[in-house]
């Protein structure tokens, strides 16, 4: 019998794609404690300001911020906590090899529930310049013309 895993969208990093070049994406599973699966499961996370690094051969998530659950009273930990990301061996030192020798770095793209587990989806990105920046913003708008005269066209 084939699984049909169950995808949710807990919260998305846009200002990663609009900062950074993704290259490379990867899946990777979070160590979280009860009352913050809870508070996941309510949509309360937010990956702003976060960033991983590798330490000690384990990749950690900084700065992710999960609000505390209302219910969970003494249970609660620190939202801004230091959590350690699920990789295989193999990953995490390809990873942190590519990350010190060709300048790039590590960001979180996404949160989500896969079936019942919560996923972090991870790039390997390169800093964009301003002037990429800009270029990537006059796409945009040009895109979002190009639909709206379309609508209109077939009003």
């Amino acid at each position: 019998m084939a699984k049909t895993d169950s995808f949710k969208l807990i919260a998305q990093n846009k200002k990663a794609y609009h900062d950074y070049f993704i290259e490379d994406t990867y899946e990777a599973g979070i160590s979280l404690a009860g009352t913050e699966v809870k508070s996941l499961r309510a949509g309360k996370c937010s990956l702003k300001e976060s960033f991983i690094e590798e330490k000690h051969g384990e990749m950690l998530i900084l700065g992710m911020h999960i609000s505390p659950y209302e219910k969970g009273n003494i249970f609660n930990r620190d939202p801004l906590r230091t959590r350690k990301l699920l990789l295989h061996g193999y990953e995490i030192r390809k990873l942190s090899a590519q990350a010190q020798a060709k300048g790039y770095t590590i960001v979180p793209l996404k949160v989500y529930f896969k079936g019942s587990l919560v996923k972090v989806e991870i790039g390997l990105a390169k800093g964009k310049k301003l002037y990429d920046k800009r270029e990537t913003i006059a796409k945009r708008d040009i895109e979002r013309e190009a639909r709206r005269e379309a609508k209109e066209d077939l009003r």
